[in-house]
């Protein structure tokens, strides 16, 4: 069910052309735009599907994202701060999203709070270069990573409601 879910809101998001990094003067910039046209059509989706879970905003350049992301479970929201940077050999590498206050309270997150992404998500997104952006790191890598261990982080007590 999820899955499908992931791959209806995959299917609608536009799929990117430019294969252009930051160290790219002339490619940066029309790369940045179709990543921004992205995710403004992947956030419009989600509010009209009522699902609206995550900001996000970047530096005037374009290569250090943050925001926060939030996940309802139990009809109670967990929300997180979250920050990436773009590596230098983007697009052929993805970003690695760290939620730093997560740090070290599950296996699948690096040190620094980087979620783990290796196992499932970054081969797809190799697959898919230059085509998958931010919008689709969004959409198949941090979604469902909240899915899977908020759910789990809550049940083994590690986190809690910020009311209770």
């Amino acid at each position: 069910m999820a899955e499908e879910a992931a791959r209806r809101a995959v299917a609608e998001l536009p799929l990117l052309r430019t294969a252009a990094g930051p160290r790219d003067r002339n490619g940066w910039a029309p790369r940045l735009k179709e990543e921004y046209r992205a995710l403004i059509q992947y956030v419009e989706n989600n509010k009209r599907a009522d699902n609206d879970w995550f900001r996000l905003e970047s530096n005037a350049e374009g290569t250090r994202w943050f925001g926060r992301c939030w996940y309802i479970h139990e009809l109670l929201k967990y929300e997180f701060a979250i920050e990436f940077d773009i590596p230098v050999t983007y697009p052929n590498t993805a970003p690695e999203i760290a939620i730093p206050e997560l740090d070290g309270k599950t296996a699948k997150m690096y040190r620094g709070g980087k979620i783990c992404l290796s196992d499932h998500f970054k081969p797809l997104w190799a697959r898919n270069v230059p085509k998958f952006g931010l919008a689709h790191l969004m959409a198949l890598g941090l979604g469902p990573w909240l899915a899977v261990e908020i759910p789990d982080l809550v049940a083994k007590g590690i986190i809690q409601h910020k009311e209770k």
